[in-house]
């Protein structure tokens, strides 16, 4: 490369030049090798123009444990500064919440879980607070989508590529994300968006990630879930059973893992879900105001423990929560090894055909749940009351077939549970 100038540097190694105006001559800044290893800059000016050399591919590369370093840095000050949760344990009633969402915690397969009732029944507080008894996942640092170090089907194509070539990943570890779903988002802001004049420009996949992305490997949270456009519900119900989100545009298509638990919740009261989207949760729990005045004084008085101390309050509840967090922990481990007899699978079919249930969903989800269930319960092979406990939570909201119809309480379910089980 001719240089202009004074002198001449030796070593330059420059993968590109960048060349801007400058008012005092020209400048340029290359990386040279000292005898120490260490990089060197050289400038020159002349002629008005400024030339940067920079590092190319190498550069790039070395900044990665940087950026990562920056980000851990970040995160760890966000999770000082973070508000306080509720305790899981200090939540008094809304058993059939509390078990749809821990039963997703330990098998994600089972497909998620729509909560529908009463506002101002804890549901958001319930969420939150499980995900605080999760322990830290291990993350690829400088990775946008959670990716993981070492699952191949939660990894990015490009964590994939690197791993291929045996490249170093820097490893950081951070709490299962939970990711709030605005109602006003759109569908640009929940898959991500493809910068078009940088692909066509640099022919480069700019790819700004969305909600799904920043959500795998953890939680996705709908509030209000009847009130989402129709649309929306579908890509999120699409990307929950796939794992996988595909944004294309203008012939170009970008990829990345979104595998996480949706959870939706909203009041009947605001309009119902059509019974095609209803039928795609895996569970669903039907929470009320409970009604007992002692425990409504309980639950009061706890809000204002929390709320005038919340770390004295944590603590009380921290021995609670662990043994919460180690049974989970526990559960998801056992889970493998779960077996349901052949005889208990046929009378769950035997169930779902005699409520007439369209498709195969509802056997599916009741067979892992049960599994999940006895697993939770530190048992290696479900029984029928295991399969008692669930199969309202899973076949609930597949019975209707009017969107007339009020949602039935599992009453149904249960007589006919009990005439086929007995």
């Amino acid at each position: 490369m001719a240089m202009l100038g004074r002198t001449s540097p030796v070593n330059i190694q420059a993968s590109h030049v960048l060349c801007t105006p400058h008012a005092y001559g020209m400048r340029l800044w290359s990386r040279t090798a000292s005898a120490k290893g260490r990089n060197l800059l050289a400038t020159h000016t002349a002629g008005g123009i400024l030339l940067v050399t920079g590092g190319g591919l190498l550069a790039r590369r070395a900044k990665r444990p940087q950026r990562a370093a920056r980000r851990a840095v970040a995160e760890a000050t966000q999770a000082k500064e973070a508000r306080p949760v509720f305790p899981f344990s200090a939540i008094v009633g809304q058993s059939e919440m509390k078990l749809s969402l821990i039963l997703n915690v330990i098998d994600p397969k089972v497909g998620g879980v729509m909560i529908m009732g009463d506002r101002g029944t804890g549901k958001t507080t319930t969420i939150r607070a499980l995900v605080d008894l999760l322990p830290e996942i291990a993350c690829v640092a400088d990775d946008p989508y959670n990716s993981s170090p070492t699952q191949s089907d939660v990894m990015s194509d490009d964590v994939r590529e690197r791993r291929a070539k045996n490249e170093e990943m820097p490893v950081a570890y951070r709490k299962v994300p939970m990711v709030d779903l605005p109602l006003g988002a759109t569908e640009d802001r929940v898959c991500g968006t493809i910068d078009i004049e940088k692909a066509l420009t640099q022919g480069q996949k700019a790819f700004e990630p969305g909600l799904l992305a920043k959500a795998n490997r953890g939680i996705l949270y709908v509030d209000e879930v009847n009130l989402l456009d129709d649309h929306l519900v579908d890509v999120l119900l699409d990307s929950a059973a796939g794992g996988w989100n595909t944004v294309e545009r203008e012939g170009i298509s970008v990829r990345h893992p979104a595998k996480f638990i949706l959870v939706g919740s909203g009041n009947p009261e605001e309009g119902e879900l059509r019974p095609q989207l209803l039928d795609r949760f895996g569970m669903h729990a039907l929470i009320k105001t409970e009604r007992d005045p002692e425990l409504r004084v309980q639950i009061v008085e706890g809000c204002q423990e929390f709320a005038d101390d919340p770390v004295v309050f944590r603590e009380k509840y921290q021995e609670m929560n662990k043994e919460f967090s180690d049974q989970i922990l526990a559960a998801m481990e056992r889970l493998k090894d779960v077996t349901i007899d052949a005889d208990y699978r046929l009378k769950i079919s035997q169930v779902c055909s005699e409520l007439n249930i369209d498709g195969l969903r509802g056997d599916i989800v009741t067979n892992r749940a049960a599994r999940a269930y006895a697993a939770f319960d530190g048992r290696t092979e479900v029984t029928e009351e295991d399969i008692r406990k669930v199969i309202t939570l899973t076949l609930r909201h597949r019975l209707r077939k009017d969107v007339l119809d009020s949602m039935d309480t599992g009453d149904k379910v249960l007589k006919v549970f009990d005439e086929i089980f007995d």
